[in-house]
């Protein structure tokens, strides 16, 4: 080879490498970029918020994950630290018959029939311990107290009685016996810490906002097909034990389900429930489905046929009866239709003119 092909050559060499130089200098780069790019674009650690939740429930997260101390987020105390004996006898005991009711008081229960199937905790979720899962958490400290729906001072047995005639549909066992002495002492020191009137984070079911028309049960009936008829049953049938005493996933309607006059039987209530609990493995903090779609599929199950209670001595004084309530009379000239599945914005606007014009 010639010493001139040799120089031209060389130069080729050092033009190309002067090119994947560049080449490579500009990747690093746009790399550089993304990565940046990518970091600036993503929520922190603690504010993670999937996109099918509305601004209300990202406040709720906000609350519960970066403003609130721990001492403001009730916790249950370990089961480990249940006494021993007598007294821890009697809150062990509670806590069995909350979380496996059937096997004691259905109907097929080892004690007596008292109840339909499900157990307490079917809509008091672990065992009465999970944050806006109906917890128990101040329940023995604000008891005795009015309960508007029956109109008397009730002690917190009473309260646990209305629970197996309406969210049981069935009868209650004696209020002064073993059964609900121990499912009280199981309350009691699950709130052993909290105190009467003290505020609590996450108890009974979050307050999900009205929408501005009324809940659909026909839409809600698309959520169920794709969301709920996995556990529940293209029937609302539930899901029965092998024991066939008890239920591994609760019926929604039919004769073993709750009656019409369960706390449950609200839509605000129901809405709540499902948005932080359903489908399976859903929390407050994760949840699966949107607010529009847990008031839809509140409104397909509570359309569906159930027990009925007869409810006339309830809520005699009609301006304390919740603006949700299925059934009338009504202190308002609104439809029962309207009560039951909204919009319910326009009622509560009502209540407010009213209660702001006689003050």
């Amino acid at each position: 080879m010639k010493p001139k092909d040799d120089r031209y050559i060389l130069k080729a060499i050092i033009r190309v490498s002067r090119y994947i130089i560049i080449i490579s200098m500009i990747a690093v780069v746009c790399l550089f970029l993304l990565i940046i790019s990518l970091f600036n674009n993503s929520p922190p650690a603690t504010a993670i918020v999937p996109e099918n939740q509305t601004a209300n429930h990202q406040t709720v997260i906000a609350k519960a994950v970066n403003t609130n101390p721990v001492a403001d987020i009730w916790k249950a105390p370990d089961v480990a630290t249940i006494p021993k004996g007598k007294t821890g006898d009697m809150i062990r005991y509670g806590r069995e018959l909350l979380a496996h009711t059937a096997n004691y008081l259905g109907p097929k229960g080892s004690i007596a029939y008292f109840s339909n199937g499900m157990n307490c905790q079917n809509c008091h979720l672990d065992g009465g311990s999970r944050i806006f899962g109906n917890n128990y958490a101040g329940f023995i400290a604000s008891y005795p107290k009015m309960s508007n729906r029956s109109g008397k001072v009730e002690p917190a047995s009473e309260r646990i009685a209305e629970c197996f005639e309406r969210s049981l549909a069935g009868r209650s066992p004696d209020t002064n016996g073993r059964e609900i002495q121990a499912m009280l002492a199981y309350m009691k020191w699950l709130g052993q810490n909290v105190k009467k009137g003290k505020p609590l984070y996450g108890t009974a079911t979050e307050k999900l906002p009205y929408l501005n028309y009324a809940a659909d049960p026909l839409k809600g009936k698309a959520v169920y097909v794709s969301m709920c008829k996995k556990c529940h049953g293209a029937n609302g049938e539930g899901l029965l034990a092998a024991d066939k005493s008890s239920y591994i996933y609760p019926p929604l309607w039919g004769n073993h389900s709750y009656n019409d006059g369960a706390g449950m039987y609200r839509l605000g209530n129901f809405a709540g429930f499902v948005k932080d609990n359903m489908p399976f493995g859903a929390t407050y903090q994760n949840p699966q489905l949107t607010n529009e779609q847990a008031w839809n599929v509140a409104a397909f199950v509570n359309s569906q046929p159930r027990p009925h209670r007869d409810q006339h001595n309830d809520w005699q004084n009609l301006k304390n009866k919740p603006i949700d309530a299925p059934f009338g009379p009504y202190a308002d000239k609104f439809s029962q239709q309207q009560h039951k599945y909204g919009p319910f914005k326009p009622i509560k606007d009502a209540q407010t003119e009213t209660a702001t014009k006689k003050s």
